[in-house]
């Protein structure tokens, strides 16, 4: 069977990729954004703060000297994997007693991670026990040269992250309607800061929009005015979205926390999502308040689409990918955020113009089965989305308000832009 693919991850990736969205520049020019020429250089290290080009041994031993290193990522760009191997691997030839700590995973799978490590389960085990479709669905091969980078050196790895259902709850409820026995022993979250908040009401934003497109209601994202911002931060729902980004951001601090007070004070590096470390407003913040500062945040930036985003004090560094050398595969997708409630599948929200909103898939909808397999489990739906070939026809049976429902959903031909 070929590597997952996520659903419910891409509409997440779209909605952070607003966050992280850069100032358009044109790749044929010798600057960027108004930075120096090494901003527009790839495979050079650049220094946020001045714009200056940084060599390579000064930025792997100073950061092989702090104690935790965030190595950020966007989920889906195998550049950035392979930027972030490369980087793992100079920082190990400094620091063999190194850790690498994992966002991708939750707690639960900690002992499956420790047997790959020890060299006691094949590939695909590895995969099936950690239950990659259900807890992450991005491409596995993404990230297995990392996976094999750590069992083939004995570095260990941690699972960073938390059950996605905890965060899903803060979401609805807020942070204090969960009980502290709910909680997988994660503690009280410092605070947000103020710059980090607005970020996060851009984002809350977008996604809002985003929902309103599906309905019908409006037709496209724009970025949100400076008035609504404002409205935003003192909305509740916003007040439980951002105390579910603090709960991740919380539950992988002390992970890492953990790791580094482990013995011997290894190197600790952690793979996350950017959104979680730039600007040390996320992980970095947490992990200062857990009394392990210092964190260091490494980047990697586009030099055609998102240069524009190295501003000061976004990173201690970032480096500039080559350009895309090859078009990226076909994947199929929904469109669609789904979760596993008691219920069943429960479709959370539609991403405007996707092939499950002109199928007629609705949020709130419960998915029976796809394909006329049944469908219990989110990872059962994104295992057979992935099947399903350019141009084909996939037949979805729903329940919506308790009466069962029957869509097509088609997904686009070789030649069709992909949804």
């Amino acid at each position: 069977m070929s590597s997952p693919k996520p659903v419910w991850p891409r509409f997440l990736a779209a909605a952070v990729g607003f966050w992280l969205a850069a100032c358009a520049s044109d790749p044929r020019s010798d600057a960027v954004a108004g930075l120096p020429a090494p901003c527009s250089t790839v495979g050079a290290w650049v220094d946020p703060a001045s714009g200056s080009r940084l060599g390579y041994d000064d930025v792997i031993t100073a950061q092989a000297a702090r104690p935790v290193v965030l190595l950020g990522e966007s989920h889906h760009d195998r550049r950035h994997h392979r930027w972030q191997l490369h980087t793992v691997a100079a920082l190990y030839g400094r620091r063999p007693d190194m850790i690498l700590g994992f966002e991708m995973f939750p707690r639960g799978v900690q002992p499956v991670l420790d047997k790959w490590v020890a060299g006691e389960l094949t590939t695909e085990a590895f995969l099936r026990e950690v239950n990659w479709p259900e807890i992450w669905g991005f491409d596995a091969d993404l990230y297995l040269p990392l996976f094999y980078f750590a069992r083939q050196n004995r570095v260990p790895m941690v699972a960073l992250n938390v059950d996605r259902a905890l965060v899903a709850r803060v979401g609805r409820e807020g942070w204090d309607a969960v009980p502290a026995e709910d909680r997988e022993g994660v503690s009280d979250p410092a605070p947000a800061s103020g710059a980090y908040r607005r970020s996060l009401a851009r984002v809350y934003a977008m996604k809002h929009q985003h929902a309103a497109g599906a309905a019908g209601t409006q037709p496209s994202p724009t970025d949100p005015s400076a008035e609504d911002l404002a409205e935003l931060l003192e909305d509740p729902g916003f007040r439980r979205f951002v105390e579910a980004q603090l709960t991740w951001d919380r539950a992988m601090a002390e992970a890492l926390a953990r790791a580094r007070r482990s013995g011997g004070s290894p190197l600790v590096v952690g793979i996350v999502g950017r959104g979680h470390a730039e600007h040390g407003w996320g992980i970095p913040r947490q992990l200062d308040e857990l009394g392990i500062p210092d964190t260091a945040v490494l980047l990697p930036v586009d030099r055609a689409e998102d240069c524009g985003i190295v501003t000061p004090g976004i990173a201690d560094a970032v480096f500039i990918v080559e350009e895309m050398d090859e078009p990226e595969r076909p994947r199929p997708r929904l469109g669609i955020r789904i979760e596993t409630t008691d219920a069943g599948v429960r479709v959370g929200q539609v991403m405007h113009g996707s092939v499950a909103e002109v199928a007629g898939i609705k949020s709130g909808d419960i998915i029976v089965a796809a394909a006329g397999f049944p469908v219990k489990k989110a990872g059962d739906l994104i295992e057979i989305v992935d099947r399903q070939a350019p141009g084909t026809w996939l037949p979805v049976a729903i329940r919506r308000h308790g009466k069962p429902l029957e869509m097509i959903a088609r997904f686009p031909g070789g030649g069709e832009a992909d949804r």
